[in-house]
């Protein structure tokens, strides 16, 4: 973790980047957007204390499998921005955080389309947090429903993290 000057607590800085008012010199202690949202095309839309929704424009040219549906590892690593996301607007000063578990169900088939992922705790401990995200189309249907367990690592076990 590196401390910078002008160093924004993480849900600050990410609803300044949803308002299109940060600059590039604010900054977090963790990076936004990751390089992987940024690869992928994944937004951040919306974000509270624990919990956020990332949007995704799919194009089965670029995002399909061998049956020209979306590949349900996107929808995964969707869901997966939505929770880290939430979980990094949680952690203290000194703390950092990993996934522990990561279980997809996938509901119905996905083409072009644009999905939204909202992940939500559904159960907060000291150090272990359950999380619930469902993955929607645009027309509302639910498309996959992604739990994940999430450790906060403190003191040493967050060095370099």
């Amino acid at each position: 973790m590196i401390i910078r000057d002008r160093e924004l607590p993480v849900l600050e800085l990410l609803r300044r980047q949803i308002a299109g008012v940060a600059t590039e010199d604010e900054l977090s202690r963790f990076r936004y957007p990751t390089a992987i949202s940024r690869t992928l095309g994944i937004r951040l839309v919306a974000v509270e204390l624990g919990s956020a929704t990332v949007e995704i424009d799919t194009d089965p040219a670029i995002h399909g499998n061998q049956q020209g549906t979306v590949h349900g590892g996107l929808l995964t690593e969707l869901a997966d921005a939505a929770i880290g996301t939430a979980h990094s607007t949680v952690v203290g000063p000194g703390e950092s955080f990993t996934s522990i578990d990561l279980r997809a169900v996938f509901l119905r088939p996905v083409w072009e389309d644009t999905l939204r992922a909202t992940a939500r705790p559904v159960h907060a401990g000291r150090t272990i947090t359950h999380y619930s995200c469902e993955v929607v189309r645009g027309d509302g249907k639910a498309v996959a429903v992604v739990t994940s367990v999430v450790t906060t690592l403190s003191a040493a076990r967050s060095h370099g993290r």
